[in-house]
């Protein structure tokens, strides 16, 4: 499990120096219809005769890999970077610190 602070000290390349980011996961947006290959695929697509390429269905990996996106605070700047982060089942943002020898309560 993977928890991450909501503001974190990371080094803008606009400024060259460490400042505080504010943190967000990376979603995905929606496939844009005008890409290249996207119009070439439904090009060779219409009319008759099916497919024209293979249909991937083995698919094997149940997690993605998780992207943090990183946003500098300052108005002036507003620089941004993505920070990939390895394959982690459970991911939080900003969830409670666990301290050592803490315990439960109910």
């Amino acid at each position: 499990m993977v928890n991450v602070l909501q503001t974190n000290w990371s080094f803008c390349k606009k400024c060259g120096k460490h400042q505080p980011h504010k943190v967000t996961q990376y979603k995905k947006d929606k496939d844009s219809l005008y890409a290249q290959g996207k119009h070439h695929y439904d090009r060779k697509q219409s009319g008759y005769g099916g497919h024209i390429k293979t249909i991937f269905q083995k698919k094997t990996k149940t997690i993605k890999k998780i992207v943090l996106r990183l946003e500098y605070v300052e108005p002036n700047c507003r620089y941004k970077r993505m920070l990939a982060i390895k394959r982690r089942k459970h991911f939080e943002l900003g969830g409670d610190k666990k301290t050592k020898g803490q315990m439960i309560q109910f």
